[in-house]
């Protein structure tokens, strides 16, 4: 009964894409070994890089074989992103790919968005969370927010179709990344960090994209990008102004690394607005740090003002430029069916059909 369900609503061959990931993901297992064996052979810096860079084209490749949007998705954004830019760090010995792992840690830790996580600080206690979720019921949200659109989503207006795929993508990928986190926890023995921290509690921008909002992600753009640059930088400029950049810089490299998942989603052509909405936060945050940094703490303005603010931008300014260009391609709608195809998938099995 549950292959019956995806092969009447996947508009693909279940058994030729689901070959064709399998194919995709023994790959990544051979390449993802290969370069574990050159950090045996050869020397941490510019060889090494040498060496992998047919990994790094392999890896940007790969999401072109596959024709399903979510997977397709979650490939390129587990690989082609992330795993490149850990391996990039591997490259020079630095990273979470640095220290002497094991091949199977190694194989889980680059392909995984995952971070062992950390003694905490009694300095700096988490905060009480305003909502405890835990990724079953971030699940059980995100399936009724499909189920709503699938039914409802004609009815209601697009101001209010887009706020719900704001929330939508929030739980999908911190449900992918919680499961993520429980494949690579369980597997290895470590607890791991995370993937956000209330988002939507964020009350600045540099608060929502630098301590809440796919964590994973701000954490490899700063050492791949940010902490690199700003060093580099501050030989020629002051303290203030290498940051600025390298704060402007990441940004711009978050911009184009999702307007390639979106061109590998979609297969159309880009129009860059995606890179456009991230330029804007860098350039907004940048503006934001010195603000802060000239009128002090003194004359900053309450969390309840700052924080529907800073929602309220991120969303206003998705509507406009990040979420438009999966709409127009109708990438949303065939995301939705794969979502609904895979719940009522798992729920066949779980029925025992």
């Amino acid at each position: 009964m549950a292959i019956a369900i995806l092969q009447e609503r996947l508009p693909i061959k279940m058994e030729d894409e689901g070959m064709v990931l399998l194919k995709v993901w023994l790959i990544i297992l051979i390449s993802l070994s290969y370069s574990y064996l050159t950090s045996s052979k050869i020397p941490s810096g510019k060889l090494r890089l040498l060496f992998l860079l047919p990994v790094f084209t392999l890896h940007s490749l790969l999401p072109l074989s596959l024709s399903s949007t979510l997977p397709t998705g979650i490939t390129a954004f587990f690989i082609t992103w992330l795993a490149n830019f850990k391996l990039l760090l591997f490259s020079f010995n630095l990273g979470p790919l640095s220290p002497s792992l094991s091949l199977p840690k190694f194989i889980l830790t680059a392909a995984f968005p995952v971070k062992i996580k950390g003694s905490p600080s009694p300095l700096n206690p988490k905060p009480t969370k305003i909502l405890p979720l835990n990724l079953w019921s971030k699940a059980l949200i995100f399936a009724i927010l499909v189920a709503l659109c699938d039914h409802h989503k004609s009815t209601l207006p697009q101001w209010a179709v887009l706020g719900v795929y704001c929330a939508m993508l929030y739980l999908f990928i911190d449900v992918i990344l919680g499961v993520s986190n429980m494949i690579v926890g369980s597997t290895i023995g470590v607890e791991l960090e995370p993937p956000s921290d209330e988002p939507y509690a964020a009350t600045s921008l540099q608060d929502f994209w630098g301590r809440r909002w796919n964590l994973m992600v701000t954490d490899t753009l700063r050492y791949t990008v940010y902490l690199p640059l700003r060093v580099f930088l501050s030989k020629y400029l002051g303290k203030a102004s290498a940051s600025a950049a390298a704060i402007a810089t990441s940004f711009l490299v978050s911009g184009l690394m999702h307007e390639l998942i979106f061109y590998y989603m979609s297969r159309v052509r880009p129009t860059w607005e995606v890179t456009w909405f991230f330029v804007l936060h860098g350039l907004c945050v940048v503006v934001e740090v010195a603000l802060k940094r000239a009128l002090g703490p003194k004359l900053r303005l309450h969390w309840v003002v700052t924080g529907p603010l800073t929602v309220g931008f991120v969303m206003g300014t998705g509507f406009w430029w990040f979420f438009p260009p999966l709409v127009r391609n109708q990438a949303d709608a065939r995301a939705i069916e794969e979502a609904k195809t895979l719940y009522e998938f798992i729920k066949a099995i779980f029925k025992g059909q």
